[in-house]
């Protein structure tokens, strides 16, 4: 899976949940909330106040080991 800062974070969960701990990482705990379902890594960092290329760099290092 390649993702970026458009991609949906119940997308990135659904296909491998331990993607997870990339969000926990970075300051993220709401994986379970009913708005990742359909908010994207832009949304999600926005409301956070996170760094999004910084998740999104975490997240494609995670996926290119699993």
């Amino acid at each position: 899976m390649v993702v970026t800062t458009e991609s949906i974070i119940g997308e990135i969960l659904a296909a491998d949940m331990g993607a997870a701990q990339a969000f926990f990482e970075c300051g993220m705990f709401c994986v379970g909330c009913p708005s990742s379902a359909v908010e994207s890594i832009a949304e999600a960092a926005v409301v956070h106040g996170i760094n999004a290329d910084e998740l999104v760099d975490r997240l494609n290092a995670y996926f290119a080991e699993h």
